[in-house]
This record gives structure tokens, sequence and C-alpha cells, in this order.
């Protein structure tokens, strides 16, 4: 759901996919900002989650062997050239905050992939957006042209950069995600993403999915297309749905995947209570463990954790440091890292795979096995580099939250603490409260100390949305965004279709069968669920045996 997802390869050995060329990046808006632009950085994912070797992603696609049409003359520079397929590239000014203009301009990138076959004009146009906040689209477009499969013979595929990130115009604010990742007390996190705001100034008001929902209408009227098929992934089931109100006659069909809801609950109760039901249920799939025991074990080491936190050595620069585990850094892990490339890699043990046999440990005393990982998942981080300040922001502005926006410091903290009082403890599965509102980098008190003043509010959905078929898909293996919040996305729709998708994490597509993809190229030719049946021969994940 957020830039953390960024790091799920690391954590579980994973090697994500393309990555954005060390290009210069666009030239600054005007007036000249107090915050200069970013160079694209090359250790910043495109898109947040894991990219599997599967049956979409082959390493040797079949495209090899089709020929590759020429870019036009004047292309911009970024613009790369696809197998079978002709592409479009170009840019357009936007305005940084409508109706200021001191504020400046930025441009906005766009991709057009055309269909294979342009013998016949295009069924639909798809626009896929990749999660974040802060994925870029158009670094990642032979995964998308991928993903869409046979949908790429007929339909159009529209990548955009979103506002502030890829190659459009993207916006740093000096915070980099190994800073907030490492910085296991939270003041230090809440005190580094509030000098994001400030550094950003009155721009970050700039930043929100409500532009970048406009920005989408206007590459949109720009390339003369009449209608659209959103596809959001992660953070697209939160964008998309936004465009959708913003621009209902627009739109087509809506396929939302790995989603949650525009008002989502901002301490996180629903991914706390997928943790335990996760445990549960790989364990009894694989039969590897007992998955009461295992959520046994849980409460056990999260009530330890709690009490006594527990150093997990890593060394930076040959120099040695120390991270604490604690019982919200525990609930970090379990809620994105275990989430992701569940389903995609059926031969290889992930972290949710392994974690009933480290809890069972640390519950009786060795918690060193688990220690160890910690140490390497924190090394890992050590030695990477991406920056997060579109993302900051984006969550910042946009995302629910338990206070007010336009109240002093102190009230907020007052507000905030209010909430975690009033949380039931019950509905935080092993987790209290407490801890996992403080787990979350898009949510809890994480942003408590953004400024108030020329920044955005947050988004609120008016009941507008277009009545036009809707599919939302949720992993059902996906604590990042469990079955629970994708229920809750489809239930802004009237016309949506839910889809649980067994033994998946985040996103669905990625299974190694490609059942959940066939799914949703069903579901945007006929625009109406079809054949589901094939969702049975996904292999339940492999699970370290526990004594």
């Amino acid at each position: 759901m957020t830039w953390t997802s960024a790091l799920l390869a690391l954590s579980a050995g994973i090697s994500i996919g393309v990555t954005p060329p060390a290009t210069p990046a666009p030239t600054p808006p005007t007036p000249a900002p107090v915050v200069q632009q970013a160079p694209l950085h090359p250790g910043l994912v495109p898109f947040p989650f894991p990219q599997p070797t599967g049956p979409f992603t082959s390493s040797a696609p079949p495209e090899t062997a089709k020929t590759t049409p020429p870019l036009a003359p004047g292309s911009p520079e970024w613009c790369k050239p696809l197998p079978g397929h002709r592409v479009e590239c170009g840019t357009m000014t936007r305005p940084l905050v409508v109706g200021k203009p001191q504020l400046g301009t930025i441009d906005v990138a766009y991709t057009l992939v055309r269909r294979s076959d342009e013998a016949s004009p295009p069924k639909n146009t798809i626009v896929v957006n990749p999660g974040g906040p802060g994925g870029a689209a158009i670094a990642g477009a032979q995964f998308f042209v991928n993903l869409i499969g046979s949908l790429g013979t007929d339909h159009d595929l529209l990548l955009i950069d979103p506002r502030g990130v890829g190659y459009s115009s993207p916006v740093t604010c000096g915070l980099d995600i190994k800073d907030i990742y490492l910085a296991a007390d939270r003041p230090r996190q809440r005190r580094l993403i509030g000098q994001c705001g400030t550094a950003l100034g009155p721009r970050a008001e700039g930043y929100t999915s409500a532009a970048t929902a406009d920005d989408f209408d206007a590459v949109r009227r720009l390339l003369g297309i009449d209608k659209v098929v959103l596809y959001g992934l992660s953070y697209g089931t939160y964008l998309m749905p936004i465009y959708a109100e913003r621009h209902p006659d627009t739109v087509k069909s809506i396929v939302l995947s790995g989603a949650y809801p525009v008002a989502f609950d901002s301490l996180g109760g629903p991914s706390a209570r997928a943790i335990s039901l996760s445990l549960k249920r790989v364990c009894e799939r694989s039969g590897a463990c007992d998955g009461r025991a295992a959520i046994r074990d849980l409460r056990r080491v999260t009530a330890t954790l709690r009490a006594n936190p527990i150093d997990v050595p890593y060394t930076v620069n040959g120099e040695p440091r120390t991270a604490k585990l604690t019982e919200h850094v525990l609930a970090t892990s379990l809620t994105y890292d275990a989430s992701g490339g569940v389903g995609a890699f059926p031969d290889e043990v992930l972290l949710i795979g392994r974690m009933p046999a480290l809890l069972h440990k640390a519950a009786r005393g060795d918690t060193g096995p688990l220690v160890e990982w910690y140490s390497a998942t924190f090394q890992a981080i050590a030695q990477e580099s991406g920056d997060v300040g579109l993302s900051t922001t984006v969550i910042c502005n946009d995302y629910a939250r338990a206070w007010s926006v336009d109240a002093p410091l102190r009230k907020r903290y007052r507000q905030y603490d209010r909430a975690v009082d009033r949380a039931d403890p019950g509905e935080f599965g092993a987790f209290s409260p407490e801890a996992f509102g403080a787990s979350l980098p898009d949510g809890g008190d994480a942003c408590i100390e953004w400024p108030k003043d020329g920044t955005a509010r947050p988004y609120v959905l008016q009941g507008k949305l277009p009545h036009v078929p809707t599919l939302v898909l949720s992993g059902d293996l996906d604590n990042n965004t469990p079955d629970e919040n994708g229920r809750l996305n489809a239930g802004q729709f009237l016309r949506a279709r839910f889809l649980s998708v067994p033994n998946t994490g985040h996103v669905p597509e990625l299974d190694s069968t490609g059942c959940a993809q066939s799914i949703v190229v069903g579901f945007v030719r006929a625009e109406r669920l079809g054949d589901t049946s094939c969702l049975a021969s996904i292999p339940a994940v492999k699970v370290n045996p526990v004594p």
C-alpha cells in the first residue's frame, strides 16, 4: 500500500524488475522551486512489488521473435521501443496547483503502447497505475504489456508516470527510504516526515491523488481517447476510484488488485487481523504447523517485544550499528514484507513460510534465528537508496488520519492518543493498537508532524462513482491489503464483484499459475466475471515445518 512495499524484495531475497535508467530529470518547473527536482534514482523501483519469473514475466518472452517498430522522430530521449508494439511517448505541461500559477508547472510523461494488431481500431485503452504512492509506470512498460496478456493484441495500453515520480518532474524532499525504515523509534520517523513537508513548503499541495487523476484525464484528452479501462494495483486501487469519481463519463470498466478503500482504517485494524489469519491459513494448507499454535506464539513474541525490545546488529560501511526489534517493527514486517511475492515463487520458502518456525523458537526463548533474519534485512536496507518524497507527500496530503489536519501539533497528539485509547484491543489480533498504529508508514501517527499550511487535506469520496463493471481482487494471504479491505473497496461501487485469490499475496496477478491474470483478461473482454475454477489450481505456499 506504500513505498514500504518496495523493500519486499530485500527481505525475501527477490530481485525487483525493471529499474528506471539514470537519465537526467526533466527541466525543473518554473519559477525555481524551494526544493530542487531530483534526478531519476536508479535504486528506486518503478513499482512497489516483486516481479516473478512466471507466466507473463518470462525472462525470454515470445516478443523476442517479433519485430520492434521504430520510434517516431522527435520522441523523448527516455522513450523506449517495445517488441511487437508501436510506441508513442510525450509530455504535457500541467499546473502544479490549479489557481496558483506562482507555484509553477510540472511536466507529465506518458507512453502509449499501441495494440499489436493495428488493422482495426482498439477495442479499448487500458490505463494502468502500478501502486506506491510513488510507483512509475513507464519504466515497467514491458512488464505491463506482459501483464495484460492477450489484451495487447487489440487494446492500447496507456502508461502515465504520476506527477513527481519517474519521468514526470520527479521531486524530492531529501527523505530516503532507509532513513525511515531504519528509524525504529517512531518519534524520529515522525520528525523526518515532518521535515519533508517543511522542505517542500507550499509546493507540497500539488502532489495529491486528485491532481494525479486530473493529469491522467488531461493526457487522455490530449490523445483523443474517448473512454478508458482503469487498472489499479495496490495504491492504484486508491487512485483509480478518485479518477472515476472526478471523471465518471470517461470510464468503461475498472479492475482493482491488492485493494483498499479511500476511507480506510488509519490504525490498520484489517491488516492486524489478517496477520493471524494468514498464519493460520499457511499452517493448515501446508500441514507444516498448527495454525492456532502459531497465533499463540505470535502473541507471546509481541508481548515479549512490548516489554523488552531486542537489539539487532548490522553494519554500515564496515561500522557496527544497532537497530531495535520492537513490537511495531515486527508488525511492519508481517504486514508488508510477509505479503511480498506470495504465490509467485512456489518453489521458495518466503517470509510468510518461515515465520511460524521463527515465532515458535522465539516464543520459547530462542530469538537467535529471528534476530538473524532482521540483521540481514537491516543490512540490505542500509545498502539501498531510494527517494520517498513523492510517496510521503501523497500519503500525508491524502490519507485518512485520526486527528484534525488544522489542529495545532499538541492537540493533534491528544486527538491521536484518544483514538488509540478508544480502539478495541481485540480488533488488532496479536498486537496492541498503539504498536500497530506505530508500525504503519502510511497510517497511525506517521504524518502527525506534517505542516498544515500550504498542504492539501485528506480526500473524501462524494459517492458519485460511475456504475460500470468493476472487479476487485485480493490475495487471501495479503496482510498489506487484505480481503477485508478489498471488500470495503468493492463496496464503494454499485456494480463491483469481489474475488479473493487463494495462496497469493500482494498482488494476486503474480501467482505462478497465471490464473488471476487470466481472470482479469477475461473480465476486461467480457465486462463480467467469468470462469474462476482455476483458483483451485494455485498451490499452497511452502512452509518450514514446526516441530
